[in-house]
């Protein structure tokens, strides 16, 4: 079954819109298992029962609660989830370009890859070439389903690849564990010892090739189902759901123009003609914006 996108919207660069599709840039393929009665090998089944009824309930009928203090709860509707998003849910806005090398790694959690819609393919290489000339990643927010995530976009080869971060307060601070502060002198680790160290790393080093590691448990587990299967025998089926395909569309656009204007709003105009010249090009990139979102809201 083909990739569906996870979110449909549009990558904002100044006043350049790039209509993107986000897909999913990583795969799971973890053994899973089911919980069964050991009296009969029956599947075990979860349900959603009404507490106080015992009756199960229907998802159209569940809405989502906080707990503000024990046993006390506030119902919250879609609405009041979505009012705490960001103003646009279906832009990736950049607010800030940084080098890669500041953002720590402990802050990356999710990769993504973005994929241009129709038309969008100039704006998408663009800001894909200029990244890699300048050695920058842009720093933006995203909202997918009900959460905003901080969110970096980055080239990686041919594509923009968009990798959720975390927020400050959902790192753990090193300190907070109890890690051996100090070099070598403090820890009374001889030059000869160093040395020995450095040439088995060095005997060792070589190029990262993400092929010539594999996963050796989930193998060695396989074939132990597998003769499991000989002796039992146990297979299942499921049906995935298939979701419609969406296009997003854009119209062409003069970059140069929108380039200058952006750099006009930043106060780094070379002249004031070429920004009296700029909203002759407006109309153009708001019709791209409105388009996408149109189709967003059709789809």
């Amino acid at each position: 079954m083909a990739a569906r996108p996870i979110w449909n919207g549009t990558l904002s660069f100044g006043l350049l819109n790039i209509p993107i599709q986000v897909m999913t840039g990583e795969k799971r393929n973890e053994i899973h298992f089911r919980m069964m009665d050991a009296r009969n090998k029956a599947p075990i089944k979860y349900e959603r029962v009404n507490a106080e009824t015992g009756e199960e309930v229907p998802w159209k009928e569940i809405v989502k609660a906080y707990e503000y203090s024990k046993g006390n709860f506030v119902v919250l509707e879609p609405d009041d989830i979505a009012a705490a998003a960001s103003e646009n849910r279906e832009v990736i806005d950049m607010e800030a370009f940084v080098d890669r090398d500041a953002v720590p790694d402990s802050y990356l959690e999710k990769p993504y890859v973005l994929v241009p819609g129709k038309k969008a393919e100039k704006g998408y290489v663009l800001l894909r070439e200029v990244l890699k000339k300048t050695g920058k990643v842009g720093i933006g927010r995203v909202v997918i389903r009900t959460k905003e995530y901080l969110a970096m976009v980055e080239p990686f080869e041919d594509a923009l690849q968009m990798i959720l971060l975390r927020f400050p307060e959902e790192v753990v601070d090193i300190n907070e564990y109890n890690v051996p502060e100090g070099g070598t002198s403090k820890w009374h680790i001889t030059p000869k010892e160093m040395e020995m160290a450095t040439t088995l790393l060095e005997s060792m080093a070589g190029e990262f090739n993400p092929e010539d590691y594999k996963d050796e448990f989930k193998e060695r587990l396989s074939s132990v189902i597998k003769k499991r299967m000989k002796a039992k025998g146990a297979t299942a089926h499921v049906e995935e759901e298939q979701a419609p395909a969406h296009d997003a569309t854009t119209n062409v656009v003069d970059f140069m123009a929108l380039l200058k204007k952006s750099l006009d709003k930043k106060g780094e105009a070379p002249a004031k003609s070429a920004a009296r010249k700029a909203p002759a090009k407006k109309a153009p990139a708001k019709k791209a914006t409105k388009s996408t979102t149109k189709s967003k809201k059709s789809a």
